[in-house]
């Protein structure tokens, strides 16, 4: 499966796992996502079920947003979110 690297986490929240992901291409609800940081310590693929910026569900976002996901997985700032190519 091919990809291509869509952002980056700028911010990680802990007690509730939602990343912030600064966006450099579109994304949208329904899409799989790889994120991969700290060396390979952290590597996994997940489907977006919902995102949001500022607060509002929203079902695309753009290059140049911040948009907050659930992630299944802890993450840290730093690491990098491709997009599953099909």
């Amino acid at each position: 499966m091919s990809e291509k690297e869509i952002g980056k986490i700028t911010h990680y929240f802990s007690k509730i796992n939602v990343a912030v992901v600064e966006l450099e291409d579109k994304i949208k609800v329904g899409d799989k996502i790889h994120i991969v940081g700290g060396n390979g310590a952290r590597d996994f693929t997940q489907e977006i079920s919902s995102m949001q910026v500022e607060h509002e569900s929203i079902k695309e976002a753009k290059k140049g947003d911040a948009i907050g996901i659930k992630v299944d997985e802890p993450v840290r700032e730093g690491d990098k979110v491709y997009r599953a190519l099909e």
